[in-house]
Order: structure tokens, then sequence, then C-alpha cells
């Protein structure tokens, strides 16, 4: 389901992180699909694909219920902190890595004048290690790659709903949607974009397909968020 491109330049540009930017070889899937059928749930693919992206307490609670267990409180916080702990011994053994030409392709869209913040389902104490493992710093100037980093941990709800995006507006003083983009990996994630009503770009670097992500409304499905730099929103020629 494309959606209409718009004349205006660019001012920030929303990355995910697991599977849109950092290469974590699908170990946030395997944790979240592990964690939930401890619990004594069924996970069927479909379910975990469409909740991939999400805020990951709220991802457990859904995939229980679809699993048939009934997502007590208690028990979806047991099964967050399994996520936890599956997902930390899972990055020990295989540590992720940037999507390759990211780091580049993020200076790129900096020496245009384009903010870039990472939004992620992550709770802070999730993605700090990830991006600290990275070397991936906010901040000002060359010694930084990102100029925000936005968590479940800061917002009411996580995707779909918009307020990642619109809080990674807040932390760069961007006031207009149509010139914000964001792009990430899952179906939660176009969703999040049009809900907050910027431009969504799907990328094929996660564990969904061409077919899964046209869909949903979006600018652009890319190979990689590499690509955005082609993107003439993102200010390449026209």
């Amino acid at each position: 389901m494309a959606v209409g491109k718009r004349d205006i330049v660019i001012q920030l540009v929303a990355f995910d992180m697991a599977g849109t930017t950092i290469d974590d070889h699908g170990l946030v899937y395997a944790a979240l699909a592990e964690s939930v059928e401890e619990t004594g749930a069924t996970v069927a693919e479909t379910d975990l694909q469409r909740w991939m992206g999400a805020e990951k307490s709220d991802a457990i609670a859904a995939l229980m219920r679809l699993g048939g267990v009934t997502p007590e409180p208690e028990a979806v916080g047991r099964a967050f902190g399994r996520f936890r702990d599956i997902l930390a011994a899972a990055y020990l053994g295989d540590p992720p890595v940037a999507i390759p030409g990211v780091e580049r392709a993020i200076g790129e869209l900096r020496s245009r004048g384009i903010a870039i913040s990472l939004t992620t389902g992550f709770s802070n104490d999730v993605a700090a290690p990830l991006l600290e493992s990275l070397g991936w710093t906010v901040g000002q100037g060359d010694g930084h790659l990102l100029d925000a980093v936005v968590t479940s941990s800061e917002v009411a709800a996580g995707r779909p709903a918009p307020y990642l995006i619109h809080h990674a507006m807040e932390k760069t003083g961007i006031t207009d949607v149509r010139a914000v983009l964001a792009a990430g990996d899952t179906v939660v994630d176009l969703l999040a974009a049009h809900n907050a009503g910027v431009l969504g770009v799907g990328v094929l670097t996660g564990q969904l397909g061409r077919e899964e992500l046209e869909r949903h409304p979006h600018l652009a499905i890319l190979d990689s968020v590499v690509d955005v730099l082609r993107l003439p929103e993102a200010g390449s020629p026209r």
C-alpha cells in the first residue's frame, strides 16, 4: 500500500534498531519466542512476525494470549525477565554488529543537516548495553553517531503507537511531521510511522519479505536503510 510522496525536505530520520540498523542475527526473534514458549504458550510464526518491533512486555502478553495462556501481570513480568536473560546470553555468544554501510550512511545524512534518532521496542536496560557494545553514542559533533535514542522506557506505549517517533521529534526539536522519515524492518514500524503522520520506509534486512511489508502504508521498501541516501526526500539528487 504505497503512499504518495511529498515535496518537503526531511529534517529527521528515525531508524529502528535490531533488524534495521543493527544485525542481531535474528536473536531477538528467538529470545522472544523462547521466553513466551516457556510460559506454556504456543507461538505461531505469523503472530511472532506481527508483534516484532513492539514494546517487548506488550508483545509477550499478546503472544501469550494468542498462544492460549492468560497473560497475568506476574507471568508477563517473569517472561520479560527471561527474555532479557536469554537475549543477553545470546548476544554474548554472537554479538550484534552494524548493518553494512549504516554508520557511513548515518554520517552522510547528518552531513546533509538531517538529525538521526534510533527508536526501539527495547527498554533502556536492553538498549543501552547494545549501543555501548557498538560504540554508538549520542551528541553533537563528529565524535557521536546519533542525535537521539528513544526506548520503550520513555513513552506511554510502544509501536504501533506513534509515541517513539514523536518523542524523537521532541528530542531533536523537529515540529513538522511532514519533515520526518521513519524506517524499520517490521509491520509495526510502518504502522507507527503511519500513525505518527510521517513518511514510512520498510527495509528487508529483518525477518520479513517485501510482500509482507508492502501490504502496509509506506513510501518505499528498500533492501537496506543505506538506500535511504538515494531517496529524494533525504536530500539526494532528483
